[in-house]
């Protein structure tokens, strides 16, 4: 908990505890099923849980926003999300059955109510969101087409409804094309671990 507690020094008792049981859940689940390296475990906060929260330093979402997590995996970046934003929705979408079961089973721990979960594919998704969140699942291009139909008209937040995603290594051939207003970002100007020297945040506004 200590990094968290370092970029975050303003957490609830609440928060503080849910990130606790979390950082306990996982390595329980992983034992169980696969969603994390087992090479990478012992970096659960650092390279896991605090780079989610990496989008809750680029983005603070309006109370009352809705977040779709694509390609969810275990709940990353979408629980911790979840955690720093008790008042916006979350809606996790993963086509592994298993790895939704753990980010169920995690976010009943943490006893988390602004959750909801489908197993499938987004193809199959109806709603609306204001932004989609995802973490390292395909190129930026390609989230933008299979997310664009289900960001919402209506924007409540201070960036325009979009694409938000975590990447690593030189992105600028994938954000090519993308719409304008699309922006990376460097998580090294938010957290000093040597892990996120690398990282970015690409945000790309989806326009109708």
């Amino acid at each position: 908990m200590k990094l968290i507690e370092k970029y975050f020094p303003n957490l609830s008792e609440r928060q503080r505890e849910q990130f606790q049981i979390m950082m306990n859940a996982y390595p329980e689940w992983n034992e169980k099923i696969n969603v994390i390296s087992r090479k990478d475990i012992d970096n659960l906060e650092c390279n896991h849980i605090l780079h989610s929260l990496a989008i809750a330093r680029f983005i603070k979402f309006t109370p009352g926003s809705k977040v779709m997590d694509l390609g969810c995996g275990g709940g990353l970046p979408g629980l911790p999300l979840a955690v720093m934003f008790p008042d916006v929705k979350f809606h996790l979408i993963d086509r592994t059955g298993k790895k939704i079961l753990v980010a169920k089973e995690i976010a009943k721990a943490c006893g988390l109510e602004n959750v909801t979960f489908q197993h499938g594919d987004v193809a199959e998704c109806k709603e609306k969101f204001d932004f989609v969140v995802s973490r390292a699942v395909m190129p930026q291009q390609d989230l933008i087409k299979l997310s664009k139909k289900n960001i919402a008209n209506e924007q409540k937040n201070g960036l325009p409804n979009g694409l938000i995603t975590l990447k690593g290594g030189d992105i600028s051939a994938e954000m090519r094309g993308t719409a304008k207003g699309s922006e990376t970002v460097d998580i090294s100007q938010y957290f000093d671990e040597p892990f996120f020297k690398t990282k970015k945040i690409a945000y790309s506004p989806i326009y109708k």
